[in-house]
């Protein structure tokens, strides 16, 4: 029992980062892109460490703040929708590109509440958040506003539309400043020297991990999808 409890708080006070990097390191390396041929049987996305990075972000944002609630809740309902798909065939739709295959015989991808679209948004979201960090390890003088809105150009911005772009130019004028954003990210145990070292595993990790998932949205034609 007191074992037990140790192992709770020890879990509690590991950062955000930390347990992902443990999370996503048992299985990443089994994503394996398509060829040609998009019925490729290869071609594997794995959905538990896909949808356990997508709520490392939101336990991210839950932190940072209600100032972040439109890519919060976004993000929320893409995963809830990826989730509940799987309920119906648990195995075979333990492979994203399973998913995404039905979807594109079905012929209903770019619908709005399709698991493609759903797909495709988690994955700007993880693209984003990788930017993000690597624009904080490059310039350490860099302003948190400043470091975000790059983010979101670079990322996100290029896909929505008028009206999500306003809502989310107002929402990063409210971000906490860069100091409160690492104090936020790191456990109790930590520094910032140990948080960096984090920062920068998890983007090493994470960039090849996109890489692959890209390759395979763009053998779908999912890549140029934009908000409707």
């Amino acid at each position: 029992m007191k074992r037990r409890r140790e192992m709770e708080m020890e879990l509690k006070m590991r950062s955000e980062l930390r347990s992902a990097i443990e999370e996503f390191s048992k299985e990443a390396l089994k994503v394996q892109p398509v060829d040609d041929q998009v019925q490729n049987a290869a071609a594997h996305i794995p959905l538990k460490p896909f949808l356990f990075l997508c709520n490392m972000v939101l336990q991210v944002l839950d932190k940072i703040g209600p100032t972040m609630a439109v890519l919060r809740q976004d993000i929320h309902q893409n995963i809830q929708r990826l989730e509940k798909f799987q309920e119906s065939n648990p195995l075979l739709y333990s492979n994203v590109v399973e998913i995404l295959k039905k979807d594109k015989n079905e012929v209903c991808a770019r619908h709005v509440a399709s698991c493609s679209r759903a797909f495709v948004w988690l994955t700007r979201s993880l693209n984003f958040t990788v930017t993000l960090l690597r624009l904080l390890l490059k310039d350490s003088e860099l302003k948190m506003e400043r470091a975000v809105e790059e983010a979101y150009i670079i990322t996100l911005k290029p896909w929505h539309g008028w009206i999500t772009s306003t809502a989310y130019k107002v929402a990063l004028k409210l971000v906490p400043d860069k100091k409160a954003f690492l104090t936020i990210l790191m456990s109790n145990r930590e520094d910032s020297d140990r948080l960096k070292e984090e920062m920068d595993t998890f983007v090493s990790l994470l960039v090849p991990f996109l890489d692959k998932i890209h390759s395979i949205s763009i053998t779908f034609n999912l890549d140029n999808m934009k908000s409707p």
